[in-house]
């Protein structure tokens, strides 16, 4: 088979990359089965018709717009491995002709849980600010560096969003013997009580809890939902651990309250990335930063490489895609999250 008759995928998965993606031996599967056309995500509205008409996959999260849409006859999925699903194509003529829209953001999860579990140990052993005490000579030794921490063995945990990440943060918590509530209202209690937690309002959640793991998208509904009443509702000295997207979150309240010692408080988001040298949080003691570095390790990406020849294969089957996660009618529109910048 000459490689003009090989399905067509046109390939624009800024900020990634192929070689990101796949393995040297993942990506010369791709292109020894496929014909990979590769552009930016500006380009592929630019792109020539017969490639957009013959094109049966896109790898990418490009803009779309009805127009480029109809040009794509044989279209059946866009992979999504930017992973945030953003309101940047008409999803509604998507559905109607069946074309699969599917994001690799389950490669992320156990990533991301890991570093979230590792915050909300440092909050609460004071690890890192232990640690630079000693390499300035001014460790506290014994109780005396113990003074303001906690176990999260058998704690009071709250979760906001249980979908991949709060899923995967449970079964972590779970050796931890944790007594964890979730606010998720997208879910129903069943899912919750099935996965052994507790079905919660939001208000339980902030003011029942030791340490609050927030992990929900940002949505149409819920960008800045949590700000300074929310913080205040917390128990003094509890932690607050920020892992999915700084837009659900007021910030400079988010600040506020750790500045003034009723919480302390991690994040691996910020409202702006990079974040400004002069940024008043990089100041503030009690909040542990990390630069938005909690899913890119080089073994989550690859696996987005699996995930994707798999789910081709499946369709190429006339069979739907089942590694990837499949945007949903209902939701999809909602999302809000900013793609990253960054690899």
């Amino acid at each position: 088979m000459s490689s003009k008759d090989l399905p067509l995928v046109i390939s624009a998965p800024e900020p990634r990359t192929l070689e990101l993606i796949f393995t040297p031996p993942q990506l010369a599967r791709l292109k020894a089965n496929y014909r990979v056309v590769e552009t930016t995500a500006d380009g592929v509205a630019k792109l020539p018709a017969d490639v957009l008409a013959g094109a049966r996959y896109i790898i990418g999260q490009p803009p779309i717009s009805e127009e480029t849409l109809a040009q794509m006859k044989a279209l059946r999925c866009f992979f999504n491995v930017e992973t945030n699903l953003i309101n940047n194509m008409p999803y509604e003529t998507l559905f109607a002709r069946g074309i699969h829209v599917v994001t690799t953001g389950l490669v992320f999860a156990e990533p991301v849980a890991e570093l979230g579990l590792a915050m909300a140990l440092n909050l609460a052993r004071n690890i890192v600010d232990a640690d630079l005490a000693f390499r300035q000579g001014k460790e506290l030794w014994g109780g005396d560096g113990n003074l303001t921490a906690r176990l999260l063995s058998g704690a009071d945990v709250g979760i906001i969003g249980f979908g991949d990440l709060g899923r995967a943060l449970n079964r972590l918590l779970s050796g931890f013997r944790t007594r964890t509530k979730v606010f998720d209202p997208w879910l129903p209690p069943s899912i919750l009580i099935d996965n052994g937690v507790e079905p919660a309002s939001l208000d339980d959640v902030l003011s029942q809890s030791d340490f609050v793991f927030v992990v929900a998208s940002v949505t149409s509904e819920n960008q800045g939902f949590l700000g300074s009443q929310a913080f205040a509702s917390m128990r003094k000295g509890a932690a607050f651990i920020l892992l999915s997207r700084a837009g659900v979150v007021d910030f400079p309240a988010l600040m506020a309250a750790v500045k003034s010692g009723h919480i302390v408080a991690a994040s691996d988001v910020f409202p702006e990335e990079p974040l400004a040298q002069d940024h008043p949080v990089r100041a503030i003691p009690g909040f542990l930063r990390s630069a938005h570095r909690a899913g890119a390790l080089d073994i989550a990406f690859k696996r987005m490489g699996d995930m994707v020849l798999e789910d081709m294969d499946l369709i190429d089957r006339g069979l739907p895609p089942l590694r990837s996660k499949r945007a949903e009618r209902e939701t999809v529109s909602r999302m809000r999250s900013k793609p990253a910048d960054r690899n």
